[in-house]
């Protein structure tokens, strides 16, 4: 069974960066779509940014369009994000996921989840 861990979360300034990690264990996953999502207090998950299997392609959510990154390291079983010019709104918890189904591009579902990373953004 496969297995994503978050890490990077953390307390930054508005305006302050975090890089976000995926560690992706246990199967294959150099052939899945891959991607964040994020949950805010009192809101509900949100798609952030997601990659394709080879890392060609990626999309994004108009609300970090420009300022988070996503990349991936299929030797490693890696996905990063890359967050810049943070703001308040962007506090939440961060989760890594995985397409396994092969939903399409991009992905309708995911059904991998990590734990989730915290990320607090303070004014």
């Amino acid at each position: 069974q496969g297995q994503l861990v978050e890490s990077g979360g953390g307390l930054v300034q508005a305006g302050g960066s975090l890089k976000l990690s995926c560690a992706a264990s246990g199967r294959r996953w150099s052939d899945l779509a891959m991607g964040w999502f994020r949950q805010a207090p009192g809101k509900e998950r949100e798609f952030v940014a997601v990659i394709s299997y080879s890392g060609g392609s990626t999309r994004y959510a108009d609300s970090v369009k420009g300022r988070f990154t996503i990349s991936r390291d299929n030797a490693k079983n890696t996905v990063d994000l890359q967050m810049n010019s943070l703001k308040p709104e962007d506090t939440a918890v961060y989760y890594c996921n995985a397409d396994s189904k092969f939903t399409g591009w991009p992905p309708t579902e995911y059904d991998y989840w990590g734990q989730g990373t915290q990320v607090t953004v303070f004014s």
